[in-house]
């Protein structure tokens, strides 16, 4: 949230008595989805990302799932590309923002999807694995609504110390980023990732990711200054880059065989 009179950014928790991974905690954000500088800026940043793996359609009335949309980050990145957007989530405020931004809105939950086998061009998974009690289950789900020859794409963090260290006890020290959003617990092994989802038909190929570390740092300066990001709109966010190694945050990407 923003201090208007002072210009200081201050720290968007979630309500404190919920507990980690809460999913109250994004009704609770519902206001930080589309700020620049908000709780949820770095989602900008992975969608844009993400959005780089989605091909083309192929086809016409081609259409891409997109588990755990939010309030439809990935809809500028991906809205020329022939898809209908199809986002499937738990949190109506969400969803009702997601359907501003085109997004054919679907509330369900990833682990039992609602919608049927083989409906989707593409499905992406962003930022959704690490917050289901049964992230199998949810790429299950994924693998069963991918027709053959579509496409998987994900982005998720992954079950080791160093991501346990970089996503819970660094990221929450940085004003804005909201405690609480993550639980270490459900984190996912990239390893075990790629074998389930070769068990499902799609073999996956994964690499590490991280923002890019000079705009990163313009961000983070920029961001503390007073007035926050006010004014300094042209400036552009940073770049999620392909790093050596896949042990904090990393990038999924596989076709469906058959």
């Amino acid at each position: 949230m923003r201090d208007e009179g002072a210009g200081v950014t201050t720290r968007p928790a979630p309500t404190p008595h919920r507990p980690r991974n809460d999913p109250g905690q994004y009704d609770d954000l519902a206001d930080e989805w589309w700020r620049p500088d908000g709780a949820f800026a770095m989602l900008h940043w992975l969608a844009a990302a993400r959005a780089e793996l989605v091909p083309p359609a192929r086809r016409p009335g081609a259409v891409l799932v997109d588990l755990g949309c939010g309030a439809g980050l990935l809809a500028p990145h991906v809205a020329g590309k022939g898809y209908r957007h199809v986002g499937v989530d738990l949190t109506r405020s969400a969803l009702e923002q997601a359907a501003e931004h085109g997004v054919t809105a679907v509330r369900g939950d990833a682990a039992r999807v609602p919608l049927a086998d083989g409906c989707a061009d593409v499905v992406a998974a962003g930022e959704v694995l690490e917050h289901v009690p049964d992230w199998r289950r949810a790429v299950a789900e994924a693998c069963r609504v991918l027709r053959p020859g579509g496409t998987l794409v994900l982005d998720t963090l992954n079950d080791t110390a160093l991501g346990r260290l970089i996503s819970i006890r660094v990221a929450e020290l940085f004003p804005g980023v909201p405690r609480g959003i993550h639980d270490p617990r459900l984190f996912v092994n990239a390893r075990e990732l790629v074998s389930e989802c070769a068990r499902h038909g799609v073999p996956v190929r994964v690499r590490g990711v991280r923002p890019q570390a000079l705009g990163m740092l313009r961000w983070l300066v920029r961001r503390a200054l007073p007035g926050g990001m006010a004014g300094r709109s042209a400036v552009a966010p940073p770049r999620i880059v392909p790093t050596w190694s896949a042990a904090v945050l990393y990038q999924g990407r596989g076709v469906k065989g058959g």
